[in-house]
């Protein structure tokens, strides 16, 4: 301000004491007058006006601001910070300065004030959640105002306490059934590790202890982890792997047995685990043909040829593993198949044996013997006798076998030469066969025919009907049966066999 040829008074003093850090410079003669305070204190903060009184000049008043740098700032807790990892915390930063300037880094601010005209007091809080990984870690506060722009900083060190950090290797991780794996299990900590605990399949596996557990692999250990826990005095902490065990077959489903009507659909599953998982392939017993693969078979429409027992055959997925197979039988419900045996021929009024084979699913509900004058299915008749064995083989999925012996005692001329009939019948139908009786000293004439099946010749020698008298005459069916004799076939290649069903207790016998 200048105020040429003036005297310049400063009318801001308040008394003469303690202005020794006050004075004006200038050029008076230029008008020019500064006012300096040096140094400057709180207490300078004021508003000055410069007043030139002969010319009743003032001027307009100019504000001073003391500007106070901020002190130290400093952290509660500090120099080191001991936490917790996980734990959610806050840090709180304080420094003192001008109410007004002073400002702390940091997430969270807010300041408090003073009375006024004196330094406030600054706070800021650091919310954190530290991790084991801040172990150490420094952080700074720094107060910073307009008086000291750059800032005072505070640093602190973080301390962390954590629950153990665990890494579980296994070595080697691929291996066969059989051979040793060594687990490890490394772990950080603070505070330091206070035990561990092996488990597999999520139970104890006893007598394990420390960092190091040793195995002998098997199967199990694909599907059942093993996993190692760690603790220390802030918490625990658990980790987990499984092998890859190479082995080979295991059944785990076998299929079971089956028993259908003829023309229906049949089918077999059966499950096999193995690492590699293995081919299954289903074949018939006895048989090279493939007829199918997977878990399961279906057999559309079965009939009686399809009886007999399949194979579920596991291939490994590595060479140097074994196989396995298992076996289920399919029985198809089908009428009775009957089958004409070899007899011995036989002297005239001398004893004699005619036989018969039957297979049946489900069983027959009777096996009858039956010629002209009359029919029989167990016991005696006159001369006649049945009597009814298990036979010796079944053949697979047809059911067991049955032999049905007719006995003759004293043979007659007309036995000769008359058509000996056996038949069975069952829920699904009937079937049956025709036998002669050979005559001892000439060629036996008997050509066995059959309705169902193959023919089979076979000499039971040990069924033995010692000669008797005259047997009691019965009818063992009790009038269920009429049997008609049979009249021999039209051609070599077939024959006919009748029986009438009639009510019981109404009989009529020859």
């Amino acid at each position: 301000m200048r105020v040429p040829a003036l005297l310049v008074l400063l009318f801001c003093f308040r008394g003469s004491a303690g202005w020794s850090r006050y004075w004006i410079s200038g050029n008076a003669a230029n008008g020019q007058h500064d006012l300096h305070i040096r140094p400057v204190e709180l207490e300078d903060e004021a508003s000055y006006e410069c007043q030139a009184t002969q010319a009743g000049l003032r001027s307009r008043p100019a504000q001073l601001h003391v500007l106070v740098p901020p002190e130290a700032p400093q952290v509660l807790g500090g120099p080191s910070v001991s936490l917790i990892a996980g734990v959610p915390v806050n840090l709180t930063c304080r420094s003192r300065g001008d109410a007004h300037g002073v400002r702390l880094d940091g997430t969270t601010f807010h300041q408090t004030l003073l009375k006024e005209g004196t330094p406030g007091s600054v706070e800021s809080t650091l919310t954190l959640t530290p991790s084991s990984h801040d172990d150490g870690a420094t952080l700074v506060c720094r107060a910073r105002s307009q008086a000291l722009p750059a800032g005072r900083d505070t640093a602190i060190t973080l301390s962390l306490q954590y629950p153990p950090e665990v890494t579980l290797s296994a070595s080697p991780h691929t291996v066969q059934e059989g051979e040793k794996v060594t687990f490890l299990c490394q772990a950080t900590a603070q505070p330091p590790v206070t035990g561990y605990r092996w488990a597999k399949g999520g139970f104890p596996v006893l007598g394990a202890r420390g960092s190091r557990l040793e195995v002998v692999a098997d199967a199990s250990f694909l599907t059942e982890p093993v996993s190692c826990e760690v603790s220390n005095a802030v918490g625990s902490a658990n980790r987990s792997t499984a092998l890859d065990v190479l082995f080979g077959p295991i059944l785990q489903a076998k299929p079971e047995p089956v028993s259908v009507d003829v023309g229906e659909d049949a089918s077999f599953s059966c499950a096999w685990r193995g690492n590699p998982l293995p081919r299954v392939t289903w074949t018939r017993r006895g048989g090279a043909q493939v007829l199918g693969s997977g878990v399961t078979l279906r057999l559309p429409s079965v009939g009686p040829e399809d009886a007999g027992d399949y194979v579920c055959r596991a291939e490994p997925g590595l060479s140097d593993q074994g196989g396995g197979v298992a076996e289920a039988r399919l029985t198809v419900n089908a009428p009775p198949v009957v089958t004409a045996l070899h007899s011995e021929p036989a002297f005239l009024r001398g004893p004699a044996r005619l036989q018969c084979l039957v297979f049946a699913s489900p069983a027959p509900d009777a096996v009858v013997w039956s010629w002209d004058e009359g029919f029989l299915e167990a016991g005696s008749r006159g001369r006649f006798l049945v009597e009814t064995f298990p036979a010796p083989e079944g053949r697979g999925g047809q059911g067991p076998g049955l032999i049905s012996v007719l006995h003759i005692s004293g043979t007659q001329e007309s036995d000769f030469s008359r058509n000996f009939n056996c038949s069975a019948r069952n829920r699904l139908g009937e079937g049956g066969a025709r036998a002669s009786l050979g005559r001892r000293g000439e060629t036996p004439a008997l050509r066995p025919q059959i309705w169902r099946g193959p023919i089979v010749h076979t000499d039971h020698s040990d069924l033995v009907l010692e000669e008797e008298g005259t047997l009691e005459t019965k009818d063992p069916t009790n009038g269920y049966y009429k049997v008609r004799g049979v009249n021999p076939p039209a051609s070599p290649d077939s024959c006919v066999t009748s029986l009438q069903w009639k009510s019981p207790g109404i009989s009529n016998f020859p």
